[in-house]
């Protein structure tokens, strides 16, 4: 398979296509390890973690050269392999807190006891996105190893420069190898691991997501789905414009908007609408393309060639529909091979509009205007999706009571996109963002266990339902 460099657009990487009986037996190994390093208990676990932590940071240089080259930005990227010790770490104290032990407790029944026990799944598959491909990849795994489960990751096809790279730093540590494996492919090999694993987590698309979730179906085995966003930014009457406005193109058009839980609509109160789109419109214009140079601008290319035609197709919808773009790009510019998308606020905006009921997964700020906080709250309900959004308003109460009437998993008060720094909030995506379980703070780990109880009678006496029986 061969893989275009999305600042170049040229194809100069290849990956092996590997068969489904090679998938398989990568499965069948995994899972053949898993009890011994289920037994080996939290703390040992937690040793390995640590090794691996130093093995990347070893690689640290030649993870961000290939992560680069596979996004083609540069500060994000450093960014994203930075987090990866830190991630460990917090883990690693959630872990030795979670597995404390549980005591025996009494029941209802006064001479019945029941002791809990958690039970790891064997093999966990793991298919992650191209957007953030090492963070993406790892936000499942490191609480999985944890758990006691041996996990099988593929990365995205678009982006898999790195996994020859983090496979080297697995190889380094041998304890870890036997669980742990990254494999590249395409959509063919990701239902060769849904196939073949106890549990499928999948980060992407809603409509990818769907397929995922009815093959895992016909093999009764869960999935933690998180999936497409279309996040809202409510600004009302009283909200610090100039700080609701750095916040919001922040949240809009970091990885140039390459993001789920980038914020997508913007809906402003009518009295402050006029002066909050000028300071969305001078903030957005302080943005460089990183064409010419890849550390010197904060927007880098978009990353999917695909992507490209969806961003394109919501403008000149848009436009067709009677928007105006005040600034930025009427569609994606080629430029020296990769496409661009600047930061682009549009304006004259309806929810008739793909740019405002669809994920556009670009640097695009569509704002549209409200009179009551009742009307706002509706015109944020108003997609498909639930993943996040923001609430700017005079007082967090205020901020705190529309919020509250939102339909999504993470809102950030007086901040937007607060979700991607803060993770040890636990949330669910609401609609058609997601299914399952929190993946952030304490309770991800269980995720990755089946509760198992312990109903244990220690006196031998005789049961009243048990003389009622044979009286009977």
């Amino acid at each position: 398979m061969k893989i275009r460099n999305p600042r170049t657009g040229i194809y100069d990487y290849e990956i092996p296509d590997l068969s489904d009986e090679v998938v398989e037996h990568r499965c069948a190994a995994l899972r053949m390890h898993q009890t011994e390093w289920k037994k080996s208990g939290v703390e040992n676990r937690i040793g390995v973690l640590q090794e691996w932590k130093a093995a990347v940071m070893e690689k640290r240089g030649d993870l961000i050269e290939a992560l680069s080259i596979d996004t083609g930005r540069a500060w994000e990227t450093v960014l994203e392999a930075d987090i990866v010790a830190a991630s460990i770490d917090r883990w690693c104290g959630i872990a030795r807190n979670f597995f404390s032990g549980e005591a025996k407790k009494d029941s209802s029944i006064p001479f019945i006891k029941l002791q809990q026990a958690l039970v790891p799944f064997e093999l966990i598959g793991v298919i992650s996105p191209w957007n953030f491909p090492l963070l993406l990849s790892l936000i499942d795994t490191i609480p999985a190893l944890l758990a006691g489960s041996s996990v099988i990751v593929k990365p995205s096809e678009v982006t898999p420069r790195f996994i020859e790279v983090i496979n080297k730093t697995i190889d380094a540590v041998p304890r870890l190898s036997n669980v742990l494996s990254y494999i590249p492919g395409d959509g063919r090999v990701g239902t060769a691991l849904v196939n073949n694993c106890d549990l499928i987590c999948f980060t992407g698309s809603t409509a990818t997501g769907q397929k995922v979730y009815d093959a895992a179906s016909k093999r009764m085995i869960p999935v933690f789905l998180e999936l497409g966003g279309k996040d809202p930014a409510i600004v009302l009457e009283g909200a610090n414009l100039e700080y609701a406005a750095d916040s919001i193109v922040w949240g809009s058009v970091a990885n140039a908007g390459q993001s789920c839980l980038s914020i997508e609509r913007v809906y402003v109160q009518d009295t402050i609408y006029d002066a909050f789109t000028q300071l969305l419109v001078k903030k957005a214009e302080s943005f460089i393309l990183n064409a010419d140079n890849i550390h010197h601008g904060e927007i880098g290319p978009i990353i999917f060639e695909k992507q490209v035609a969806i961003i394109n197709d919501h403008l000149r919808d848009a436009v067709e529909q009677g928007a105006e773009i005040l600034t930025g790009s009427t569609k994606c510019e080629e430029i020296n091979g990769g496409y661009y998308c600047r930061p682009t606020v549009v304006v004259n905006v309806t929810h008739n509009m793909k740019l405002m009921q669809e994920e556009t997964f670009g640097p695009i700020i569509p704002v549209m205007p409200f009179e009551t906080k009742e009307e706002a709250i509706t015109l944020a309900n108003g997609t498909v999706y639930g993943l996040s959004g923001a609430v700017f308003a005079a007082t967090v109460e205020e901020a705190m009571e529309v919020g509250s009437r939102i339909d999504g998993g993470a809102i950030s008060i007086n901040d937007a996109a607060l979700t991607a720094i803060m993770h040890e909030g636990e949330k669910n995506s609401f609609k058609l963002s997601g299914i399952g379980g929190t993946r952030m703070g304490p309770s991800a780990i269980k995720r990755f266990m089946r509760q198992k109880v312990f109903i244990i009678k220690e006196q031998p006496i005789v049961s009243p339902w048990t003389v009622a029986r044979y009286r009977v």
